[in-house]
C-alpha cells in the first residue's frame, strides 16, 4: 500500500515537474474563475508571425514579435463576451445560482498561437503541455470556447477541440468548406444570410446603373464560392464581373504587379470587396500610396475599414465613398453604457487592457514580460470619449455574435443542468461540472449551424429579413463614422425592398454626383448594342437601326420594327404614323394632269365641231368623216378616262378605269386601222376594172371598228369575271406614307388589254406604212403612220416606266402615257386636216382630188 501510494505521489510530481519545466515566456491569458468556464480566442493584432517551432513549444529560444497593427476595435470582442457572462452571473436562474467564467486568449492572426492556445485551455497553462492537466481546477471546470475571427484559425481551434469533444462556437463569417477542413466535429457557426446579402449588392448594383464591377476576394473556398454565386447573380442581371482579384495582393514583391493590378482597378468605378479585413489589410497601404482614383467600395459587415487605426485620414480619403452592407441587429442591451464604465483598475486582472488602453488614450508605454504595463495614464478615462478610429461604441457585428454564443451556451447548460435537477442528480455541495460534450445536443437545438465531414449544415443559414446599408463619411466635426443611409428587406425573391436616402450619401473628396460604373457608354434613342467581340456582353458598340426599325428605350439589344402602318422618326426613337397618299385632285401633279386631260378633251371637243362644221368640204368628206368623228369622240373620251385614275381609289374607279381605257383605246385604234385600210382601199377601188366598190369599203370598216372593239369588251369582261381590279395599299413603296391604289387583279388580262391595244396599233402602222407612197392629195397614210408610230414608242416606252415605278408615280406613269399617246394621234392626224379646212379649204376639188 506504502508503495502504491509512493508511485501516485511520483507521478503527480513528475506532472508537476513537465508543467512547471517551461523556459519560455507564457502567452498570457486573462483568466476568471466560476463554477464553468468558456473559453475564448480573439485577434487584437496584427503581428510578424511566430518565431516559435510548431511542434516543440519547449526547447526554442523566443524573440519578441514584431507588431504591424493594433486592432484596438477588436478588444470589443472581449469586452462583449465579459458582458454577457456578467449579466448571466447577475440572474441566479439561468445556471441555478452557480457561476460562469472565462479563459481569454490573444491569438493575432497566427495559426500556430491558435493551436496553442487551444491546448492551453485543456492543460490549463500556457504555454501547454499537450495531454497534460496542469490546472485541473480550470481545465475540468471548461465547457466550451468561442473563437476565433477568421475560417483558418476556426480551423486549427477545431483540430484541436475536437479531439476532446469540446464544443466551439465560431464566430467568423459563416463558411460551409468548413466541416471538410476539420476530421472530427466541426464548429458551430452563425447563419449567414448570404441569399439576401447577393440580393441586396444586386438591387444596389441595380439602383445606380453600376454594370461594370471589379470583385476582390479571399483566395480560399469562401471567396471561390462567393465568386461563383455572385458572378451568376449578376449575369442573370445584366451586370458583368470586369475582374476577379484573389487573395493578397501585397504578397507579390515585384511593385510591378501592384502597378498592373492599381490599373485593372481603374477600370470599373466600383469594387465589391468580400472577406474579412485581415485578409487584405496590407493590401491597403498600396492604395494609399499608390492610387489616385475615385473608386467606390461595396462591402460587407466582415470587411471592417473602421477596425483599422492606421492612418485614419488616408483610409477614409480613398475609402469615403464606400457602402457597407449589414445585418440589422438590434442593440445589446446595457452593452454601450458597460463599455462607457470599463475602466484599467475596474478590471484590474485583464492584461489585455493594459495594451488597449495604452494606445486609445496614447499613453506612454513600458515592457516588462513581454506585457504592456499603464504608466502614466489616465486611469479615469472614458472609452465613451474616444474618436472613432480608435474605438467605436456601436456594437460590431462580431462582438454581437460572440454575446449571442455566451448565451447559448448558457442555455445549453441551462437545459443540461434542468435535466439533472429533474432527475435530483443536482448537489451543489458536490458540484459535477459536466462533460462538454454533453452540451452538444442542446446546441444543436439552436440557431448555430454546423458542417459535418459530409457537408450537411444544420440551419446554415436563417433568412434575415433586412440588411443596413452603411456609407464611410468624414462629418462636419472631422469625425470618420459609418452612416447608415438605406436599408434591405428581403422576404422572397418576388418580394424585397431597397430604400435608399441619397441625400445622405457622399462619394468622397473628388466626387460631386454618383458616379457611373459601366464598360462601355450607354446606347442612345435609335441605336442597337453590338457585342465586341472577347469581352464581356457589358462592353458593346452602339450601332443606327436600320431603316423601318426604331430604338425607344437606352441599351436595347434589339432594334424594334414599326407596324406597317407607321413609320420611325429621323432620329428612329420614335414611330409614326403613316400617311395616305394617292394621287389626289389637289396635288401640284394632280392638278396639272386633271388640267391637261381636261384641255385635251375640249380641244378634241373643238376639232370635232369644226369637222362637224365643215363636213361638206372635200377634206373631210375624202377620208371617212364618220370615222373622223368617231376617233374624234374616243379621243376626247381617252383624255377624259384619264380623271378616273385620279383621286382616291375605290372599288367602282378601280374597276371602271382600266376597263374604260381598253375598250375607248380599242375603238381608236380600230377606228384608226379602218381609215387606214379605207385610204388603201380607196385608192384601189377607183382604178378602171377594180372590182370594189365604195359601199363595200365602208361596210367593211365599219366591221373592222366593230369588231376590234368587241374583241376588248370580251378581254375586259373574261378580267371582271375572273380576278378584277380592287382598292388596295402599299405600306413598304414610299417612307412614312401608305400609298393607296388599285391592285390590277390579274396582271396577265391587264398585259392581255395593253397587248392588244399593241396589236391593232402594229396593225395600223404597217398597213399605213405600205400605203404611204399612194397619192399625197387627202392622202392620210403618211399621217397615221407617224401618229402610230408616235403611239407605240409611247406604250413601249410605258412597260418598263410603269413596272420601275411606285406608289403615285406608278398612276401618274399610266396617265401621262394616255394623255401623250391619244395626243399624239389627235396631233398627227387631225392637226394637218384643221390646217387644210382653215387656212386652204377654198383650192381643193374632186376633180384635184382626182388627179
Amino acid at each position: 500500500m506504502k508503495l502504491l501510494s509512493l508511485l501516485i505521489v511520483l507521478i503527480v510530481f513528475q506532472e508537476q515537474i513537465s508543467c512547471f519545466s517551461l523556459n519560455i515566456p507564457a502567452s498570457p491569458g486573462y483568466y476568471q474563475d466560476g463554477d464553468f468556464v468558456i473559453g475564448g480566442l480573439f485577434s487584437l493584432r496584427v503581428t510578424s508571425g511566430d518565431t516559435r517551432n510548431m511542434f516543440n513549444f519547449n526547447d526554442t529560444l523566443y524573440f519578441p514579435e514584431f507588431v504591424y497593427e493594433d486592432l484596438t476595435k477588436n478588444y470589443q470582442h472581449m469586452l462583449a463576451m465579459v458582458f454577457a457572462i456578467e449579466n448571466i452571473n447577475k440572474d441566479q436562474n439561468i445556471l441555478f445560482n452557480m457561476s460562469l467564467g472565462f479563459y481569454l486568449f490573444n491569438v493575432d492572426f497566427i495559426e500556430v498561437k491558435a493551436v496553442e492556445s487551444s491546448l492551453a485551455l485543456l492543460s490549463g497553462e500556457s504555454p501547454p503541455v499537450p495531454n497534460y492537466s496542469c490546472r485541473p481546477e480550470k481545465t475540468d471546470k471548461l465547457v466550451a470556447v468561442i473563437g476565433g475571427i477568421s475560417t483558418g484559425i476556426s480551423t486549427q481551434i477545431s483540430r484541436v477541440l475536437s479531439l476532446y469533444n469540446v464544443p466551439q462556437i465560431s464566430y467568423a463569417p459563416f463558411d460551409q468548406s468548413l466541416g471538410t477542413r476539420v476530421q472530427l466535429q466541426s464548429p458551430y457557426q452563425f447563419p449567414s444570410p448570404t441569399t439576401v446579402l447577393y440580393q441586396g449588392i444586386i438591387q444596389l448594383l441595380l439602383y445606380f446603373s453600376w454594370v461594370w464591377v471589379g470583385l476582390l476576394v479571399p483566395d480560399d473556398m469562401r471567396g471561390e464560392v462567393f465568386l461563383r454565386d455572385i458572378t451568376e447573380e449578376m449575369t442573370n442581371h445584366g451586370l458583368c464581373v470586369a475582374f476577379a482579384e484573389k487573395g493578397e495582393v501585397y504578397t507579390s514583391e515585384d511593385p510591378a504587379y501592384w502597378k498592373i493590378f492599381l490599373k485593372r482597378v481603374q477600370l470599373p468605378r466600383v469594387m465589391l470587396a468580400f472577406g474579412v479585413t485581415h485578409a487584405f489589410q496590407t493590401s491597403f497601404p498600396i492604395f494609399t500610396l499608390y492610387s489616385s482614383f475615385d473608386n467606390v467600395w461595396i462591402t460587407t459587415s466582415d470587411w471592417y475599414i473602421t477596425a483599422l487605426p492606421f492612418e485614419q485620414d488616408l483610409i477614409y480619403t480613398y475609402f469615403s465613398a464606400g457602402l457597407s452592407f449589414s445585418v440589422h441587429m438590434d442593440e445589446i442591451l446595457g452593452f454601450k453604457d458597460f463599455l462607457g464604465s470599463v475602466q484599467p483598475r475596474k478590471y484590474p486582472h485583464d492584461i489585455f487592457m493594459q495594451d488597449v488602453w495604452s494606445i486609445i488614450f496614447e499613453c506612454p508605454r513600458s515592457y516588462q514580460y513581454n506585457v504592456r504595463e499603464l504608466s502614466q495614464c489616465e486611469q479615469n478615462g472614458s472609452l465613451s470619449t474616444r474618436p472613432l478610429h480608435v474605438w467605436d461604441m456601436n456594437t460590431s457585428p462580431s462582438s454581437y455574435k460572440v454575446h449571442a454564443a455566451v448565451y447559448a451556451i448558457a442555455q445549453a447548460l441551462h437545459e443540461e443542468l434542468s435535466l439533472r435537477v429533474e432527475g435530483g442528480s443536482l448537489d451543489q455541495s458536490v458540484l459535477q461540472v459536466p462533460l462538454p460534450w454533453k452540451l452538444h445536443p442542446f446546441l444543436q437545438q439552436g440557431q448555430l449551424g454546423r458542417s459535418s465531414n459530409t457537408g450537411n449544415i444544420m440551419n446554415k443559414e436563417v433568412s434575415a429579413t433586412k440588411l443596413d446599408i452603411f456609407n464611410y463619411q468624414s462629418l462636419t466635426s472631422g469625425t470618420k463614422a459609418q452612416v447608415k443611409v438605406g436599408e434591405f428587406v428581403f422576404e422572397s425573391h418576388s418580394v424585397q425592398r431597397l430604400s435608399l436616402n441619397d441625400e445622405l450619401i457622399t462619394w468622397g473628396e473628388n466626387l460631386n454626383q454618383t458616379p457611373v460604373s459601366v464598360c462601355s457608354q450607354s446606347c442612345p434613342l435609335g441605336f442597337r448594342k453590338t457585342p465586341v467581340e472577347g469581352k464581356p456582353f457589358c462592353c458593346f458598340d452602339c450601332v443606327l437601326c436600320p431603316d423601318g426599325e426604331i430604338a425607344n428605350e437606352t441599351d436595347m439589344d434589339h432594334c424594334i420594327k414599326c407596324p406597317e402602318d407607321q413609320y420611325p422618326n429621323k432620329q428612329r426613337n420614335q414611330c409614326l404614323p403613316k400617311i395616305k397618299a394617292f394621287l389626289s385632285h389637289e396635288d401640284t401633279l394632280g392638278a396639272v394632269l386633271t388640267s391637261v386631260a381636261i384641255s385635251l378633251a375640249a380641244f378634241s371637243a373643238m376639232i370635232l365641231g369644226l369637222f362637224i362644221c365643215y363636213r361638206d368640204t372635200p377634206i373631210v368628206r375624202a377620208n371617212n368623216r364618220n370615222l373622223s368623228y368617231l376617233l374624234l369622240v374616243s379621243l376626247m373620251l381617252c383624255f377624259l378616262c384619264s380623271l378616273i385614275f385620279i383621286g382616291q381609289p375605290s372599288t367602282v374607279t378601280c374597276v371602271l378605269r382600266q376597263v374604260i381605257f381598253g375598250v375607248v383605246f380599242s375603238v381608236a385604234v380600230s377606228a384608226i386601222l379602218a381609215k387606214t385600210f379605207i385610204v388603201v382601199v380607196a385608192f384601189k377601188a377607183i382604178k378602171p376594172g377594180s372590182t370594189l366598190q365604195m359601199w363595200m369599203v365602208t361596210r367593211l370598216s365599219n366591221a373592222i371598228v366593230c369588231c376590234g372593239s368587241i374583241i376588248q369588251v370580251c378581254i375586259c369582261a373574261v378580267w371582271l369575271g375572273t380576278y378584277p381590279p380592287f382598292p388596295d395599299v402599299d405600306m413598304q413603296s414610299e417612307f412614312g406614307q401608305i400609298i393607296l391604289l388599285c391592285n390590277e387583279g390579274s396582271t396577265l388580262a391587264f398585259y392581255c388589254v395593253l397587248g392588244y391595244l399593241g396589236f391593232l396599233a402594229s396593225l395600223s402602222l404597217l398597213i399605213a406604212f405600205l400605203a404611204r407612197r399612194l397619192p399625197d392629195s387627202f392622202n392620210e397614210a403618211k399621217t397615221i403612220t407617224f401618229s402610230m408610230l408616235v403611239f407605240c414608242i409611247v406604250w413601249i416606252s410605258f412597260v418598263p416606266t410603269y413596272l420601275s415605278s411606285k406608289g403615285k408615280t406608278m398612276v401618274a406613269v399610266e396617265i401621262l402615257s394616255i394623255l401623250a399617246s391619244s395626243a399624239g394621234l389627235l396631233g398627227c392626224i387631225f392637226l394637218p386636216k384643221c390646217y387644210v379646212i382653215l387656212l386652204r379649204s377654198g383650192g381643193h376639188s374632186r376633180k384635184k382630188l382626182l388627179k
